[in-house]
């Protein structure tokens, strides 16, 4: 009973997590998180305060949990692209939390903007964070994101299977040759003006 005790906020979250995910801030329901997380309502309020404080703990754990699983190295931008894009694949809960928080609350962001930081100082010469690398992060993310927000319609276009193991690897495939091709223009760009 003690260790059911002690896991109940990690089963709210992962509760958290998947219902924000499917119905964003405003349609979740904390009767249903509480139901699925085999909890009662007035420990979600215990643990994590209200509704929208709930969200934000979810949002948090689902996007430090991406960063853990993919983390960037600073020479293998490209690859690093195709790993989140497997990610995504995998785990769709982090972007579709994400983009609930974008639509709902775009002026609160992750919890740490120094993970925002970091990333972008792995990715910079000279360790700085420029708005040059601030904007390849930004490419790089919109790349690796970019299946699973085009309409479905635009997926089907070639009368191919857009679940299909071969086209997610041919889209894959593409979507690595773009973010080397995009890393390769910039880093020639940088030393014709440096």
């Amino acid at each position: 009973m003690a260790e059911t005790r002690r896991d109940t906020p990690k089963r709210i979250l992962d509760a958290a997590v998947a219902e924000f995910a499917l119905h964003g801030l405003a349609g979740a329901r904390v009767d249903r998180i509480a139901t699925s997380a085999n909890a009662n309502v007035r420990s979600i309020y215990a643990h994590f305060g209200n509704k929208e404080d709930l969200f934000f703990a979810a949002l948090n754990v689902a996007l430090d949990s991406m960063a853990a699983s993919v983390p960037i190295i600073d020479d293998d931008l490209p690859q690093w692209a195709g790993r989140l894009f497997d990610y995504h694949l995998a785990h769709p809960e982090a972007l579709r939390i994400h983009l609930w928080r974008q639509l709902e609350r775009p002026e609160h962001g992750h919890h740490s903007t120094s993970s925002y930081v970091e990333r972008v100082r792995a990715i910079s010469p000279d360790d700085k964070v420029t708005t040059q690398s601030v904007d390849m992060l930004v490419l790089i993310f919109g790349l690796a994101q970019s299946w699973y927000l085009s309409p479905a319609v635009l997926l089907t276009a070639d009368g191919s299977d857009p679940a299909s193991p071969r086209r997610l690897q041919d889209h894959r495939r593409a979507l690595v040759h773009a973010a080397t091709t995009i890393c390769e223009r910039a880093e020639t760009q940088a030393g014709s003006t440096g």
